[in-house]
């Protein structure tokens, strides 16, 4: 029997966006296990120059990231959707080990199989250093972002 993510294609606007706010809760937890499990053994990325192939290379990908990304905390917003794709623009907060903080913005086009398990990710991504009064995502712990707090565009981003 093969895994299943729903919600799955086609998207509706209403299940695009469910989709987003379960991928943006997966990686809010910061657990690479648990986050590649939304895609295909066979997945393929670009995350931007690094190309990935499969979800052992996802795993190893994220503990790298998380080991050098400290306090991470991301917002994902629907840009557009059709019966298989999602894209998504979002932003991200960490600090490096020294203490210095980064906002990270960037879209990402998704396509997804039958099953909901996401086949391909395309991520284009920009950071910028800001000082830690410039944060904008606050929660208290890694997780999910709670229902109260702003979106990218109520926060202007």
């Amino acid at each position: 029997m093969s895994e299943s993510r729903p919600p799955v294609p086609p998207f509706t606007r209403a299940s695009a966006i469910q989709k987003i706010r379960a991928a943006e809760d997966g990686w809010n937890s910061c657990d690479p296990e648990r986050v590649s499990r939304a895609y295909t053994v066979d997945s393929h990325w670009r995350n931007r120059a690094e190309f990935i192939e499969g979800r052992e290379a996802i795993v190893a990908f994220l503990t790298r990231k998380w080991t050098r990304e400290l306090e991470y905390r991301l917002i994902k917003e629907l840009w557009a959707h059709d019966e298989t794709r999602i894209a998504v623009r979002f932003a991200y907060e960490y600090r490096d080990d020294s203490g210095n903080w980064f906002r990270a913005h960037g879209n990402e086009n998704w396509e997804f199989d039958e099953h909901g398990l996401m086949r391909k990710r395309y991520a284009c991504i920009n950071e910028q250093p800001i000082q830690e009064g410039e944060r904008k995502f606050f929660w208290d712990r890694s997780g999910p972002r709670p229902a109260e707090h702003p979106g990218l565009s109520e926060l202007g981003l």
